[in-house]
Protein backbone atom coordinates (compact mmCIF):
# COMPACT_ATOMS: atom_id res chain seq x y z
CA UNK A 1 0.00 0.00 0.00
CA UNK A 2 3.03 2.53 0.55
CA UNK A 3 4.08 1.81 -2.48
CA UNK A 4 1.67 2.98 -4.64
CA UNK A 5 1.08 5.74 -2.49
CA UNK A 6 4.90 6.74 -3.07
CA UNK A 7 4.43 6.17 -7.03
CA UNK A 8 1.23 8.25 -6.83
CA UNK A 9 2.73 11.00 -5.75
CA UNK A 10 5.92 10.72 -7.58
CA UNK A 11 3.88 10.92 -11.08
CA UNK A 12 1.72 13.65 -10.01
CA UNK A 13 4.82 15.26 -9.28
CA UNK A 14 5.97 14.66 -12.45
CA UNK A 15 3.12 15.68 -14.57
CA UNK A 16 3.34 18.87 -12.66
CA UNK A 17 6.55 19.30 -13.31
CA UNK A 18 6.03 18.27 -16.78
CA UNK A 19 3.41 20.68 -17.45
CA UNK A 20 4.51 24.03 -15.65
CA UNK A 21 7.84 23.30 -18.06
CA UNK A 22 5.68 23.66 -21.42
CA UNK A 23 3.41 26.07 -19.88
CA UNK A 24 6.59 28.20 -19.40
CA UNK A 25 7.73 28.15 -23.44
CA UNK A 26 5.49 30.38 -24.60
CA UNK A 27 7.01 33.80 -23.62
CA UNK A 28 10.11 32.53 -25.83
CA UNK A 29 7.60 32.63 -28.87
CA UNK A 30 6.73 36.58 -28.75
CA UNK A 31 7.15 38.33 -31.67
CA UNK A 32 9.29 41.57 -30.83
CA UNK A 33 7.84 44.73 -32.09
CA UNK A 34 10.56 47.84 -32.84
CA UNK A 35 9.59 51.50 -33.24
CA UNK A 36 10.02 52.66 -37.26
CA UNK A 37 13.44 53.26 -38.02
CA UNK A 38 14.63 50.33 -35.82
CA UNK A 39 15.52 46.66 -35.97
CA UNK A 40 15.36 43.47 -33.55
CA UNK A 41 19.24 42.52 -32.65
CA UNK A 42 18.88 39.06 -31.21
CA UNK A 43 22.68 39.26 -29.84
CA UNK A 44 21.71 42.15 -27.66
CA UNK A 45 18.24 41.30 -27.08
CA UNK A 46 16.83 44.74 -27.94
CA UNK A 47 15.95 47.40 -30.65
CA UNK A 48 18.97 48.78 -32.64
CA UNK A 49 18.85 51.82 -35.27
CA UNK A 50 18.38 51.40 -38.81
CA UNK A 51 21.87 51.98 -40.44
CA UNK A 52 21.51 52.56 -44.14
Amino acid sequence: MQVKTILTAAALTLASAVSAYAGCTYHEQQAMTCAEGTTYDSDSKSCVPTTS
